[in-house]
């Protein structure tokens, strides 16, 4: 979860402040590794015979795997969406192009950003449902 969040922060933060930032998207991959660790060890977890209190848990633990690969999809998506806006790329002089790269990266960081959002909220809810948080 604190990957998640710090990554969402920052890149909130970056995309509030239209900079590009390079260490989102480390960050974001971080974080991305993390829930592939968590989901990983819930697998385990359940295999091994571990029940959470409330089968909740397990929609929350699948709904965070598919915002995190949905996220992605979109991402790219948004990224064409710019570049179809293009009809001729070389055709762009240089500062135009970087102005491009740039408009491309903001929308990436955006898109990404409400996916880590997402999947933070997505991550504090399976923990509350798994008892973890004393509620």
């Amino acid at each position: 979860m604190c990957a998640n969040g710090l990554a969402a922060g920052w890149g909130a933060v970056a995309w509030l402040r239209s900079e590009p930032s390079v260490w989102f998207w480390y960050l974001l991959r971080v974080a991305q590794a993390v829930v592939v660790l968590q989901v990983g060890l819930g697998m385990w977890l359940l295999i091994s015979g571990n029940q959470p209190e409330d089968e909740l848990h397990y929609l929350y633990g699948v709904a965070i795997l598919a915002v995190t690969m949905v996220s992605e999809g979109m991402r790219i998506g948004a990224a064409q969406r710019e570049l179809d806006e293009v009809e001729d790329l070389d055709a762009l002089d240089k500062s135009d192009q970087a102005a491009l790269a740039r408009r491309v990266v903001m929308r990436e960081m955006g898109v990404m950003t409400i996916g880590t959002l997402l999947v933070l909220t997505l991550a504090l809810r399976a923990g509350a449902s798994a008892g973890g948080f004393g509620i």
